[in-house]
């Protein structure tokens, strides 16, 4: 995808920051933006952690894939276009604990407040709070969801649907991000360097307004 580090660079640089893509998302005419997260597959990493039960754990290892590699949390429009990544976070983390630790919430809860655009995600965000909705989840007891939930989970989950296929685009685009021999840690600047190709290719240029 790239021939030198200093390519890499150079796209990177033109990569969108957080709250400016939100801004032209809202001036652009959307009506909301979807929130979600994708583990990029590398090559195991050497590094331990602890867990939340005070266990030593691979921290690049992701339980939930069984698979290495590095989180990235993604905005998109509503029609499936990226408009942001986040930095790469270890792929034991769960998508929620990467939002946080990338400030993300912050972002989209003045988005929703100041510019009207709210988020929409799946069940990996529950509890988010203000300004990012999030399907109801099925009660531990066994029982079932009201109706009224259940009409909710269904018109979030096809408004949602369109944008998910965010990461779709970067990865079926540039083959260089469906496994990398690169170190995870890393992976969070390729996937914003890829991201600024994708907005080139899109004619999804920058500061328009």
């Amino acid at each position: 995808m790239f021939d030198s580090l200093a390519q890499c660079r150079v796209q990177l640089a033109q990569a969108p920051d957080l709250h400016d893509a939100l801004e032209r998302a809202a001036a652009d005419g959307w009506s909301h933006v979807i929130l979600d997260g994708k583990l990029f597959a590398t090559d195991r990493l050497a590094e331990t952690t602890t867990s939340v039960k005070g266990e030593q754990i691979d921290a690049w290892y992701s339980g939930k894939h069984r698979d290495f590699g590095a989180n990235i949390q993604a905005i998109m429009r509503p029609d499936g276009l990226p408009i942001w990544t986040s930095p790469a976070a270890p792929g034991h983390l769960h998508d929620w604990s990467c939002a946080q630790l990338h400030d993300i919430p912050g972002a989209l809860y003045w988005a929703a407040s100041q510019l009207h655009l709210p988020a929409l995600a799946d069940t990996g965000y529950e509890g988010a709070g203000h300004g990012i909705h999030t399907p109801y989840k099925q009660p531990a007891d066994g029982t079932a969801l009201a109706p009224d939930n259940r009409a909710y989970n269904a018109l979030l989950r096809a408004k949602r649907a369109p944008g998910e296929r965010g990461f779709a685009i970067l990865t079926g685009r540039w083959r260089a991000l469906r496994h990398t021999t690169a170190s995870p840690r890393s992976l969070g600047d390729i996937v914003q360097a890829a991201l600024a190709l994708t907005h080139f290719e899109y004619r999804y240029l920058p500061n328009p307004y």
